[in-house]
């Protein structure tokens, strides 16, 4: 009876071994091979990633570390706004022109932060309130374009390691008859 279970556990110990050892082998040769690798591949760029040749508001727009920049999806937004995003939304709001406008939808705009405090490389995206992409007017996604890139609405945010950074942020507006009755994050 003894000798099954020292056979058991020997069988075990060494199964989790050998585990281990291919584990690290697999690892090995990956990073050998340099698998992680993404220049040269397809998709080489981070989810995210905007491209500086086909963004808006690009011209006389410089990053300060276009190779390190900092908090993609929903990291900036709680500190992205210069005061409190209630003083932003109060600032769009009383400049923004809604009784010009008859569209309802969403509107996205994607864009990056520099150091300096400056927006710029935005994606605009257009939707019907049933999220199918659309044409809005254009004069009021220029507005609101306008509004949005505003330098006075964007804090300069600081690193751990000193020093300012460029971020990632974005602005999604609902809109109902031309009134902006929503604003996300």
């Amino acid at each position: 009876m003894k000798k099954k279970k020292v056979f058991k556990i020997s069988l075990i110990v060494f199964s989790t071994i050998g585990l281990l050892i291919a584990g690290l082998a697999v690892y090995a040769y990956l990073y050998v091979k340099k698998a992680y690798n993404t220049e040269g591949k397809q998709f080489k760029n981070y989810l995210g990633y905007i491209n500086p040749e086909e963004a808006l508001l690009n011209s006389e727009y410089v990053l300060c570390d276009k190779e390190n920049i900092k908090l993609t999806y929903n990291g900036a937004a709680p500190y992205a706004f210069n005061g409190t995003k209630k003083r932003f939304r109060d600032s769009i709001l009383s400049k923004y022109n809604h009784q010009v406008y008859t569209d309802s939808g969403y509107i996205s705009f994607r864009f990056l932060v520099n150091c300096k405090g400056e927006a710029g490389w935005f994606e605009i995206s257009e939707m019907n309130l049933d999220l199918k992409e659309v044409n809005l007017e254009d004069k009021m996604v220029s507005e609101l374009l306008e509004l949005t890139s505003n330098s006075e609405n964007w804090n300069q945010l600081g690193s751990n390691k000193g020093g300012f950074i460029d971020y990632y942020m974005y602005i999604l507006y609902r809109i109902e008859n031309g009134k902006v009755t929503e604003i996300l994050p």
